[in-house]
Formats: C-alpha cells, structure tokens, sequence
C-alpha cells in the first residue's frame, strides 16, 4: 500500500522466510509480533545501505549538487537545506544553476532572501553550467562553507539535460551530490533513481513531500538503485519543515505504527516546556480555572509542532483519519479569539 516496488516486496518476502519459521517458533511465542518485528527490520536494513553521508567541515569550502525530477521540490529543499547549516553555525550560500525552467532563479531569490542566506544567478547567461561555476567561484573567494548547487529538474528520458547535469558535475566537483525525490512518485522512483546514478555519483537522498497521503516507499526503491542513503526528509512546505532521516521512526511511519520518539523529539524542538508549563496547567485544571486563554495557548504549542495531521499520524492508528479539517477548525478558533 506504500507503493513499494515489487521487486524489492519480493526480495522482503524471501528474507523473512529466511529468517523467521513460524512452525518452529516456541508455541508462547507471538507469531504475528514476531513477523512484524521481522519485517520492520528487514525494511530498516533496505533503507541503511551502510554507507556514511558526506558532512559538511567547518572553515572548509563543501559543495553540494542537488539532482532530482522535474517538481520534486529541489529549490525548497535547497532553501531548507541552506537554512538548517546555517542554524548550525554555518556559512552557507545558493547559486541557481536552473536555466531550464521559467521563474526558477526569482524563487529561489524569494527562498533565499526570506532566509537570508546569500545567493547567485543571472538572468542572461543561458548555460548552466558557466553560472554554477561563477557562482561557486565567487563564494569560494569569500570563504562560504556550504555551497548549494541548485540544478533543473530532469528525467531520464531527456538526454539533453543529462549531457546537461554532468557538465554542471564537471564544472562545478561537488562533493556531495544529493538525489531529491518526491515520496509520492512511487513506482518510477527505482528506475528514475538508477539513471541519476548512472550519469553522476550520488552520495545521499532526500525524500520530500512526506506529509502527502503517499507513505513514502519510493524512498526503499531510491535507496537501493543508488544504493545511497537517506539524510533527511522534507515534512512541508515551511522552511522548518525538515527533518534528519530516523530509519526506525520512518519504517514505522509507514507501517502505520506511529511514531512516538519523533513526537518527543518535535516537542522539544518547539520550545514547549513540559515541564514547566504542566505542574501549573494541572493546578489550575484542579481547581477549575481552565480559561479560554489556557486553550489557546494549548493550541499555539500544537501548531508549533507543525500540521496537526502530521502530528496525528505519529500516533500508532490514527495514521489513515484526516485531520485536515480540524486544523483549519482549531486556526479559525484562534482568529475568534484573537478578535
């Protein structure tokens, strides 16, 4: 229902039987606890290629190549990407190699300027692969540690573009180039994937869009044509709506088991202190002064955390329900309230 390739459901099914007979398993045993716990570890080792991502160094220039399909979210994802070293302490600048599709420079001006990270392109030079080269050069003289490369979305039918792509490889030596892929693209992720391979040296993926309906088994497919491993995940549209690639709390993401750790770990991201904040909730619940004020506060921490969709799903069982609706309800209440 993930929209795994069969070929790998396949090679999932015959590693199972291979590691788990239930005949033989010891009749106190759960069998169905014991298959699942297989199959959920079969699917984490699918996504771990053992293969360590390159890491961006302090005070050393790294460039880093961004390939993928045409709308799979390359520039938004070069954005966050940007934003996240650069909340680490990083110097970090974008250059626009994108002469391919109309509009692409002033979004990615938009993105940058909104997250006030540096930026190159033009709007005159046609071939891509003199403006990366420019606008590399140019951030290297300034001493700039992450430099991101944002290149035209393509597929593998276009052999222009690919011939493309490589002479951006060329003129620019990445260090790292980074497949991005669309988690709803499903089946054509395998193939899509292995022809990027093909033309240039993938280091690491980055799967986007996951809080559309589709779960994401592209991703497995991704991972095991490149055979390189995931390192983070877009969750959204919003800047912040990044995270670092957990393969446990993926896996059970997408078997519908929730993801709990990951709650937690939100939480403490949007600054909402439990610890501070319930021992005074619970006293003023016990003596029955729970004001509209404390609601809305309520509400405000959830929304931190990003949309309430995406924090239901992380519950085991409420992955499938729609919480579209009442989040735009909740966002409304708010309004009322605020006037």
């Amino acid at each position: 229902q993930a929209d795994v390739n069969v070929a790998q459901v396949k090679h999932l099914r015959e590693a199972i039987k291979a590691t788990v007979n239930p005949d033989a398993l010891a009749s106190g045993l759960n069998k169905r606890k014991m298959l699942e716990q297989a199959v959920c570890n079969e699917l984490c080792q699918m996504l771990d290629p053992n293969v360590t991502p390159y890491v961006p160094k302090k005070k050393h220039a790294s460039v880093i190549m961004f390939v993928g399909l045409q709308g799979c979210g390359k520039t938004t994802t070069c954005t966050k990407y940007a934003h996240m070293y650069k909340r680490k302490g990083f110097k970090c600048a974008l250059v626009c190699a994108d002469t391919f599709r109309a509009g692409a420079f002033d979004q990615l001006k938009q993105n940058a300027t909104k997250a006030k990270i540096p930026f190159y392109g033009s709007y005159t030079e046609t071939d891509p692969a003199q403006i990366a080269a420019e606008g590399v050069a140019k951030f290297r003289e300034e001493s700039y540690e992450v430099i991101i490369v944002d290149t035209s979305g393509r597929h593998a039918q276009e052999a222009a573009l690919f011939e493309e792509m490589e002479q951006v490889a060329a003129a620019v030596e990445p260090d790292e180039t980074i497949f991005v892929m669309d988690s709803s693209i499903g089946q054509s992720a395998h193939e899509q994937a292995s022809a990027f391979k093909r033309k240039v040296k993938v280091g690491s993926c980055i799967i986007t869009k996951l809080d559309g309906h589709a779960k994401g088994g592209g991703a497995i497919s991704a991972v095991a044509a490149t055979g390189a491993p995931i390192t983070h995940v877009g969750t959204g549209e919003h800047i912040d709506d990044f995270e670092e690639f957990e393969v446990q709390s993926f896996v059970s993401r997408m078997l519908g088991k929730g993801n709990i750790a990951g709650l937690i770990e939100k939480m403490k991201q949007a600054d909402y202190d439990l610890d501070k904040q319930a021992p005074e909730m619970m006293k003023r619940l016990s003596t029955g002064n729970w004001t509209l004020r404390d609601m809305r506060e309520q509400f405000q921490a959830v929304f931190k955390m990003g949309p309430l969709s995406n924090i239901m799903a992380q519950f085991p069982g409420m992955g499938n329900l729609d919480f579209h609706e009442s989040g735009s309800r909740i966002k409304k209440w708010l309004v009322m309230m605020d006037s």
